[in-house]
């Protein structure tokens, strides 16, 4: 497991509950691609919306030697979104669909 991975918290308090759940989501990442060399997470709360309650937003940006795969969960008409872990697990799901289309074009 790489220890290259920063994470960063913009306009959220920091708390290990949140770092662990990245950490365990990285994990997860590199399973599916041994190739990753180093990444950046990070966690935002942009701003409240009197309509639509605060939602969260979650980038992350993953190097390989092959591709740099980049994530911005930043769209604010996701209610699900409101939950931080949602907007986390969303993102990283996402990382994790480019990464094995990377695996599987270099397969073939």
């Amino acid at each position: 497991m790489t220890n290259e991975f920063q994470i960063f918290f913009h306009n959220i308090d920091q708390s290990d509950a949140l770092r662990e759940a990245v950490r365990k989501r990285i994990a997860k990442l590199e399973r599916f691609s041994g190739e990753i060399i180093s990444g950046r997470v990070v966690l935002d709360s942009p701003h409240n919306n009197r309509h639509k309650g605060k939602v969260y937003s979650v980038g992350l940006e993953i190097h390989t030697p092959q591709k740099e795969v980049r994530v911005n969960q930043g769209k604010h008409d996701n209610p699900a979104h409101e939950d931080l872990y949602v907007a986390i697990r969303d993102a990283f799901n996402a990382a994790e669909r480019q990464l094995k289309s990377t695996d599987k074009s270099h397969r073939a």
